[in-house]
């Protein structure tokens, strides 16, 4: 069961959750076989060793669950830390698991020993995940995602930018498990940033820009790539490249730079032209992780009347206390 995005949260019948910024993932355990799978189908089980063996000791032999793994770093989820463990080597990951251990935030149950629940409505699977719970509680890679039914705390959350999550999801509580529809609700946590505009690519085919490469300085003086965005009007673009060409030239990113080498890469995804670090772009943006924004952002507006070098990574701490 899947998300659509919305720009607020639903009144009546529905229960909040936190919403997780990690990998979705269901896990089925049947007797010592425990398979972690992911929204795709494909399987994590040899990426996180540590939640595997954590749920082969439960106190539950047969149990479908549905869930999200995270990896905190700090106070805060670190969505780069799961990257990583998705590595080849067995080495690389077993390294990783005893120094950055998963978690698995559990929100659902879809079967529970032979009985498939999938047709019973949310209020009465919760409960059921809360009385599985208890079979769990000595486990230290399992947890029990919170809930409510009072939108009054569900908009605390979703203003509450603790690191820990990033929006509120809601589910109608007198619904089934409709697996494979866009049955939950999502409104993400959206804040804004100024930042230099160090660089541009041009759209695929085009002589005209497709996306702007934003930096923020470092406390070094360094520009550093943070992320792009690429929602221009179609109407702005010739007019935008113009203005950009003439800005042409320089070094562009002084620190981490866009384009950098991996599998993932092309000729194409890896070119862009730099400029001079001129233009300051006020954009609207969900999450960061790391030093960088986990999504592309939506352009706001130019901001003529901030300098270049007042667009700093303390705006990005400064969200980061108000979210403590």
């Amino acid at each position: 069961m899947e998300a659509r995005l919305a720009a607020a949260l639903p009144a009546g019948a529905w229960q909040y959750e936190p919403k997780w910024d990690g990998f979705r993932c269901l896990a089925f355990r049947d007797g010592e076989s425990v398979e972690l799978r992911a929204k795709s189908g494909k399987s994590l089980t040899r990426f996180f060793p540590e939640v595997v063996a954590c749920l082969r000791h439960t106190r539950r032999a047969r149990f479908v669950l549905d869930g999200e793994l995270v990896i905190w770093i700090g106070r805060h989820l670190s969505f780069d830390a799961l990257q990583m463990r998705l590595h080849p080597a067995e080495s690389r990951i077993r390294k990783l698991a005893e120094r950055t251990p998963a978690r698995y935030m559990l929100f659902d149950v879809l079967a529970d020993g032979r009985r498939d629940l999938t047709a019973l409505p949310l209020g009465l699977r919760r409960e059921a995940l809360e009385s599985l719970f208890k079979k769990f509680s000595d486990s230290p890679c399992l947890r029990l995602t919170p809930a409510t039914g009072e939108i009054a705390k569900a908009k605390k959350w979703l203003n509450d930018a603790s690191g820990t999550w990033d929006g509120v999801v809601a589910k109608a509580v007198d619904a089934p498990y409709l697996q494979g529809e866009r049955a939950m609700i999502k409104v993400k946590r959206l804040r804004t940033a100024d930042c230099v505009v160090g660089g541009f690519r041009y759209a695929s085919g085009s002589p005209l820009v497709g996306s702007l490469l934003l930096g923020l300085y470092d406390e070094s003086g360094k520009l550093n790539h943070v992320g792009f965005t690429s929602g221009i009007a179609d109407a702005d673009r010739p007019a935008l490249t113009k203005m950009l060409q003439r800005l042409r030239g320089g070094a562009g990113f002084t620190g981490d730079a866009p384009g950098a080498p991996s599998r993932w890469s092309t000729e194409r995804s890896a070119a862009w032209e730099p400029l001079k670090p001129k233009l300051v772009a006020e954009v609207r943006y969900d999450h960061v992780s790391g030093s960088r924004f986990r999504h592309g952002t939506r352009f706001l507006r130019w901001r003529p009347d901030k300098l270049p070098r007042q667009c700093t990574f303390d705006q990005l701490a400064l969200a980061a206390r108000r979210r403590g």
